[in-house]
């Protein structure tokens, strides 16, 4: 037996092995796609979907506030930033979801904890949980077994995949994989437990690639999105999705939004990026028959400060608006928007905890009624997706 081979396939990178805590899973639908997008270094809502009636809006941020023609009026006197041009189509579309004041109890604000409690379903007074937010839902769906992939990272990012079964796969590049050489393992009897799962696990890595690199072989590479590195990992999508490779989840990410200073230019730059990318990717999946089973949702680990500091930017601050984007999504604000006259320290306080957007992509994206997050269950938010 090659030890050497099986821990180094399990340590290259490709796979973030994981367990279920055996939750049940109702109705199937492993059929439907989520594409994930995460806003690194924290997106600063209040630029992005901006109260732009509110005088106090323009007086805690005195140089950088947005100004009427740097805005896109929409209803329930908020307006998105004007680089979004390609969202508001959509929104007017009926196809993007704004969901308000997201955010979490005992908000912590570093970058590294707070994004580790958004992607396993934490916050502040219980900690980061011990697995992905979503693995062991979707791990735990009827025919699971049978897709390529449970889930997949196109930028490297793992760790909303956190867990100990089940087959998640990181891939930045089809040419890397489709070079990748695969070798069947002989079956070697052990007594040893945990080299036994080991075995399990790199036998199971090697089937998924197999399977995966084939597929690559006869992707259609014609899909173009614009949008920077962003543009590049939804492109990565498109083909993997052309190339018929089953899975539920995709994870990609835009950034860095971390705008400490000089706020203004970087940030509309991002959404512009961001709204492109997005617009694009929905036109491909159109085109492809696609759009109908795919849920595109934002996530960051936190929002910024309402005030603006001394270098004309914002800091690590609480409660953001996030969006979620599709063919079977129902358009406009759920939520409410954080009040700027009632302040915590200088930050928004969230009205939604983020943990009810959870239940409601797995309540009524996957028909996962008896999920992970059902005790944070919002029934308006249930209304998002159809």
């Amino acid at each position: 037996m090659e030890r050497r081979s099986v821990i180094k396939a399990l340590l290259g990178g490709l796979v973030f092995p994981v367990v279920p805590l055996a939750l049940e899973a109702a109705a199937k639908k492993l059929d439907r796609r989520l594409i994930l997008i995460e806003l690194q270094g924290a997106n600063d809502g209040l630029n992005t979907v901006v109260p732009y009636r509110s005088e106090q809006y323009r007086k805690i941020r005195p140089n950088i506030h947005l100004k009427a023609d740097e805005l896109i009026t929409l209803e329930k006197d908020l307006a998105f930033n004007s680089k979004m041009k390609e969202f508001a189509d959509i929104y007017d579309l009926g196809e993007l979801a704004v969901v308000l004041g997201l955010g979490y109890p005992g908000s912590n604000r570093s970058h590294f904890k707070s994004i580790a409690l958004w992607e396993t379903g934490g916050d502040g007074p219980s900690g980061v949980g011990h697995s992905g937010w979503l693995t062991d839902d979707i791990y735990g769906l009827e025919g699971a077994e049978l897709l390529d992939a449970h889930g997949m990272s196109l930028d490297g990012g793992m760790g909303v995949f956190a867990s100990s079964d089940g087959t998640w796969i990181s891939m930045t590049s089809i040419k890397k994989f489709q070079r990748l050489q695969h070798h069947k393992m002989e079956k070697v009897e052990t007594h040893n437990p945990a080299l036994s799962l080991l075995l399990d696990r790199s036998n199971q890595l090697n089937s998924a690639m197999e399977s995966i690199s084939k597929k690559l072989g006869s992707f259609n590479d014609s899909a173009r999105v614009r949008g920077g590195e962003l543009g590049d990992q939804l492109e990565l999508a498109l083909n993997c999705i052309s190339a018929g490779i089953n899975s539920p989840v995709i994870k990609v990410s835009h950034g860095s939004f971390d705008t400490h200073d000089n706020q203004s230019w970087r940030h509309n730059d991002l959404l512009e990026d961001l709204s492109m990318a997005i617009f694009d990717t929905r036109k491909q999946l159109i085109k492809m028959d696609e759009w109908q089973n795919t849920l595109i949702m934002t996530y960051s680990e936190f929002g910024r400060t309402a005030y603006e500091n001394a270098s004309e930017g914002t800091d690590h601050g609480t409660a953001a608006p996030h969006f979620l984007i599709g063919g079977g999504v129902k358009g406009g604000f759920y939520g409410k928007q954080p009040s700027l006259n009632n302040l915590k320290d200088g930050d928004m306080i969230f009205t939604t905890d983020y943990r009810s957007f959870y239940d409601t992509i797995l309540r009524s994206w996957f028909s996962i009624n008896n999920n992970k997050f059902s005790e944070f269950h919002v029934p308006g938010l249930q209304k998002i997706i159809s």
